[in-house]
């Protein structure tokens, strides 16, 4: 059995109260107002990545999570909260001290023909990935790359320039770059969305491969609940700039217990499930909120087919439930614990 101290000892990546605001661009008109304006991007978002495992972070376009691997990433700088690698607090800043936290932490973007130079060679991005980490970049050791992501022989591709790929092999050929820095937390920002759906499982089999050969941490963000269930270990869910749920995968996914993902899970497509006319209003509906000035209590609220008056005024702490689930939300008020994040970590 796992003791509290060796799974503490495992957390490569966390973030605490990770929280991300963007001004709003002034125009010329109201300059004053229109200064004080913010995007609420990321609230309070804590996490946790582990070595040899995967945890996904879920939700509908706009809910923040591509900023969170932003943010991870330390591509950009935080408005609040802590993010810790091996235990110790790190602000990358830029130069040195960039350069020597991204060798460990790599971001893996979802489109592989964007992140990729069209005027450069296959053998062009690993030969530059490896060097600027400080490895030789010999024949021996490109070609072993390649190998990494099941692009054999290495011939075939090297001397490719990325519009002669495939769109599968363009993201392997970005994995495989990533790979170059030997890292070992992978931040894969939707890495099969822009795919076809016949070569995705493929992809995300690659990656299960090598978090499993080299016990990486990887963050799988995704809008799809049905592949988090599939390739991640831990499913967080993200609305409105904040998590509302997580858990194991598969008791996230098989009995959600925030309104939120009840309603992501009950939009995936299912050619088996026959919805009766009043089931579907009881779905929820409209837009999610602006995020330049959220709803008060839980930004859910105005969507939720089971909001009460409580949850538009105050905005509801984590709920721990059975099983290692838990969820923001004050359905789980009377039958739950709740708890705070920071206090959690400081009670391991």
């Amino acid at each position: 059995m796992t003791t509290t101290t060796d799974q503490t000892d495992d957390i490569v990546l966390e973030a605490r109260g990770v929280t991300k605001h963007f001004p709003v661009r002034r125009t010329g008109r109201d300059l004053v107002a229109r200064h004080r304006r913010t995007v609420h991007a990321v609230d309070d978002v804590s996490l946790q990545l582990r070595r040899g495992t995967v945890t996904a972070l879920v939700g509908e376009s706009g809910s923040g999570k591509s900023t969170v691997a932003r943010l991870l990433s330390q591509l950009y700088p935080l408005t609040e909260g802590e993010i810790r690698l091996d235990g110790k607090a790190v602000k990358a800043g830029r130069g040195r001290s960039f350069r020597s936290y991204v060798r460990q932490v790599q971001l893996i973007f979802q489109d592989p023909f964007a992140s990729l130079n069209p005027v450069h060679t296959v053998r062009y991005h690993l030969t530059r990935s490896l060097k600027i980490h400080g490895r030789e970049a010999t024949g021996t050791e490109l070609a072993a790359l390649l190998e990494r992501v099941q692009l054999t022989p290495a011939a075939q591709y090297l001397d490719k320039f990325p519009h002669e790929l495939s769109g599968g092999q363009r993201q392997r050929v970005a994995i495989a770059r990533a790979l170059g820095a030997d890292p070992k937390v992978l931040l894969a920002d939707e890495p099969v969305s822009m795919l076809d759906v016949s070569i995705r499982l493929g992809v995300l089999n690659l990656l299960r491969d090598l978090k499993e050969r080299f016990r990486l941490a990887i963050l799988y963000i995704t809008h799809d609940i049905a592949s988090a269930r599939y390739f991640a270990d831990t499913t967080l869910v993200m609305y409105a700039g904040r998590i509302v749920e997580g858990g194991d995968s598969e008791t996230v996914t098989q009995r959600p217990a925030h309104p939120y993902t009840q309603l992501l899970i009950a939009s995936a497509p299912d050619p088996d499930r026959v919805v009766a006319e009043e089931e579907q209003e009881e779905t929820g509906s409209g837009e999610p909120p602006s995020l330049i000035a959220p709803p008060a209590g839980c930004r859910f609220h105005p969507r939720c087919p089971k909001a009460m008056e409580r949850c538009r005024t105050e905005l509801p702490p984590r709920f721990d439930l059975a099983d290692g689930q838990w969820a923001a939300c004050w359905l789980y008020a009377d039958d739950a614990t709740a708890t705070d994040d920071h206090e959690k970590e400081a009670a391991k």
